[in-house]
This record gives structure tokens, C-alpha cells and sequence, in this order.
């Protein structure tokens, strides 16, 4: 195992790309223990050729179908609408909005960037602070992968054999949890701060716009009630509910809101294929990387290693959450959860704890890494938009981490939070 993680370690220092790391690490060893290379193309297959993570690329489609068309442009009007005559109300609006593009997209990077890009500007105008506003967007914008359906879930169940549609299921409580935590924090900063402009609110107007709103957004808003329910109901799958996203959002962008030239789909279709390419050839890099992990008994050591400190679950659930945090901040979520599911989870499970609960601490964990310097990717994106450095926005951010790391103990340690949907 010395040499694996030798070599590996060593390609990362060389700014080797990751997929290209996980390859040759694992071709290393195999050299080393004379095993045919016939092993790779038969392994890699194997990885891939997987239904549930067919997902994968159509949840990175619909996603991209939602920006495109209109629908999620609507969602933020609709948010807007509600809840913009608060003070601080702009700032709920960016939470809200990420829950409800959440539950279609799957990538925080998505949410980031959609909700960011409509409502920083707005914030601006409003006279939030922009790093406050980029702060706000930031730490929402990793409800993408914890609010189902979840890329991450995705490669989580497949990589690790459990249920897809379970984590789904598991993580809507969580999600649902961290939102409301998000948008409590943002409303006391910009009350106790006095940020935003102050709107006068009137009920009929509201009710007015409220409606008016809803009625544009109410197509859009039916298509997380069809994915979510689908899957909760046990109508499909979360590959079939892939497909009626994709679909249902390709129907609304190019016939209903018609704001999705069918000349653009191409171009769509293209950006789409390539995001999924990356993380499909990290999997596939990875699933040679977990074959020599299992040709080297990497689990069954590392968990031996692992009791010998601490037999008590409550102690190894907080060495993995500091580690993965550690992790999160300098490594990229998917190449994490293909590199570290696979050993982790099987020493959870000889602990006693459930996978599809580990599951969800292991992607929260690596959630908060996307708001985390240095390499959180959610926080370029934020501060792009807003058009401030890193320094500015830390300190409004260093708030909402506290928050998050409040929720992500809370998810550790009350795992009926995560579980009570299954039984």
C-alpha cells in the first residue's frame, strides 16, 4: 500500500490531474503484484456500465436546461416575490431559491452560479454588501448535492453499492434542515447588521405580486413536486426521474417559455457532455484505484488501525468529520467520495453504523469543503460574481461555516434525521 500512496501523492504534487493520478497509482501496483493489464479495461467496463449511474450526465443536463430556459429565472421571481419586502428578505430569497433549484439540478456548482448570477446583482442594487451577498450564495449553494436529486448521491450509491433512491430519500430532512438554518442566519445578520434596503410592505400588493409570480412559476415549481414525489412514491427511480427532468425541462425551455432556441441545444447538449465526461472518466479512474485497494486489503487494514484507537462509534464518526474536512478543503468532491468511499464505508458499517446515514455525513462533510478555502469552488464562483477577492468575503462567510458545521453535527449524531424517511 506504501507504494500506491507513494506514487499518488506524487503525481498530485506534480499537478497531474486527478483521474490521471488514480490511473497510474493503480497501474503501479498492479505492475507490482503481476497482475495481468487485461484487469483494467474489464474494471473500468464494469464501473461504468451501471444504470443508476446513467444519472449522472442527466441531471447535469436537466440542470443546464433549467438555466437556459427560463425556468430558473422564474424560480428566483417566485422567491422574490414572497419574501423581498423583509429586511433581509433578498438574502432569503438566495437560500430559497437554492433549495428549489437544488432539487433539480444536483450540483452545487449549478446552484452557485444560476442563483448567484440572477441575485447578487439585485442584492447590490438593494445595498447589500457584496460580501455578504457572495457569502450568502456560497454557503446556500452546497444545498445542490445534499437536497436530492444529488450528483454526489449518485456516485456515492454507485461506488459503494447502496441505494440510490435511500439517499435521496435520506437526505431531504438535512437539506431541508441546513436551508432553514441558512435563511434564520442570513435575516438575524441583516437585521442585527441593518443590511438591504428596507422594503414598505402592503398586503394586497404583495398578494398581488405573490400570485402573479407563482402563476409564471408554477410550471417550473411542478417539476421538483414530479421528480421528488416520483421517487419518494416509488413511481420511478432516481435514473428514471433523471430522464422525466430532462425531458420535463426541455418541454418548458423550447415549447412553453420558448426562451430555449432549439439552435441552442446543441451548444446545451455539448456543455453537458462535457461536464459529465469529467467526473465519469474520474469514476472510471477511480474504480482501478479501488481494485488495487482491494488487492492490497486497504480497508481491512485501515479499519484495524482505526480500532486500535477508538472502538466507540461517537469517536470514529469525529476523526472521519475532521479528516473529510481537512479533505474537502483541497480536494475535489466527486474524486473524493470515489477515492474515500469505498474504504470508509465498510469500516462505518463494522462500527455499527448505517451506510445510507454515513452516505449523507460524508457528502455534508464534503458539501462545506465547496465554501472552504483553498480550492472551494463555490467561493470562486461567488466572489466572480460579486467581484471581490477571497479576503473580503471570509468574514461574513466564517458565520454561516459555524452554521454549517452546527448542522453537520447535528446530522452525525441524530441519525434518525437522516433515516426516519425509510422506515
Amino acid at each position: 500500500m506504501v507504494l500506491l500512496v507513494a506514487v499518488l501523492f506524487a503525481l498530485f504534487l506534480a499537478s497531474v490531474p486527478i483521474a490521471l493520478s488514480l490511473g497510474m497509482a493503480s497501474l503501479a501496483t498492479l505492475m507490482d503484484k503481476g497482475i495481468p493489464f487485461i484487469a483494467i479495461p474489464q474494471v473500468v467496463f464494469d464501473a461504468l456500465d451501471s444504470f443508476a449511474l446513467m444519472a449522472l450526465p442527466l441531471y447535469v443536463l436537466a440542470g443546464k436546461l433549467m438555466q437556459e430556459g427560463g425556468i430558473a429565472a422564474r424560480l428566483v421571481g417566485f422567491a422574490k416575490a414572497l419574501v423581498s419586502w423583509i429586511r433581509g428578505g433578498l438574502a432569503i430569497a438566495v437560500v430559497m431559491t437554492s433549495m428549489l433549484f437544488a432539487t433539480i439540478s444536483g450540483s452545487s456548482a449549478a446552484t452557485a452560479a444560476a442563483v448567484g448570477s440572477m441575485l447578487i446583482p439585485e442584492m447590490e442594487k438593494q445595498k447589500y454588501p457584496r460580501p455578504f451577498s457572495a457569502a450568502t450564495t456560497a454557503s446556500s449553494g452546497e444545498l445542490g448535492v445534499i437536497i436530492p436529486p444529488s450528483v454526489a448521491m449518485v456516485i456515492y450509491g454507485v461506488v459503494n453499492g447502496v441505494s440510490i433512491t435511500d439517499l435521496f430519500i435520506a437526505g431531504f430532512l438535512p437539506g431541508l434542515m441546513i436551508g432553514v438554518s441558512l435563511m434564520t442566519t442570513a435575516i438575524l445578520m441583516a437585521w442585527i447588521m441593518g443590511y438591504g434596503e428596507r422594503q414598505p410592505f402592503k398586503l394586497t400588493p404583495w398578494l398581488a405580486d405573490v400570485a402573479a409570480a407563482f402563476w409564471r412559476a408554477s410550471l417550473s415549481l411542478l417539476l421538483p413536486v414530479i421528480i421528488l414525489g416520483g421517487i419518494f412514491g416509488g413511481i420511478f427511480t432516481a435514473t428514471e426521474a433523471a430522464v422525466v427532468a430532462v425531458f420535463y425541462a426541455l418541454i418548458l425551455g423550447v415549447v412553453v417559455y420558448r426562451e430555449l432556441p432549439v439552435s441552442a441545444l446543441p451548444r446545451v447538449f455539448a456543455s453537458a457532455a462535457v461536464t459529465s465526461s469529467v467526473v465519469m472518466i474520474i469514476v472510471a479512474f477511480a474504480s482501478m484505484f479501488g481494485f488495487a485497494l482491494h488487492l492490497l486489503r486497504a480497508p481491512q487494514q485501515i479499519g484495524q488501525l482505526l480500532t486500535t484507537i477508538t472502538e466507540n462509534p461517537i469517536y470514529f464518526l469525529l476523526l472521519v468529520n475532521v479528516f473529510l474536512l481537512v479533505v474537502g478543503m483541497f480536494m475535489e468532491t466527486f474524486a473524493a467520495i470515489v477515492i474515500l468511499g469505498p474504504i470508509l464505508s465498510p469500516i462505518a458499517v463494522s462500527y455499527g453504523i448505517d451506510p445510507v446515514h454515513f452516505g449523507l455525513i460524508m457528502i455534508v462533510n464534503l458539501a462545506v469543503g465547496m465554501v472552504t478555502p483553498p480550492v472551494g469552488v463555490n467561493l470562486f464562483i461567488a466572489c466572480g460574481i460579486a467581484r471581490i477577492s477571497m479576503e473580503q468575503l471570509m468574514r461574513p462567510l466564517a458565520i454561516f461555516l459555524m452554521v454549517l458545521l452546527t448542522n453537520l453535527m447535528i446530522i452525525t449524531y441524530v441519525p434518525g434525521l437522516s433515516l426516519v424517511l425509510l422506515r
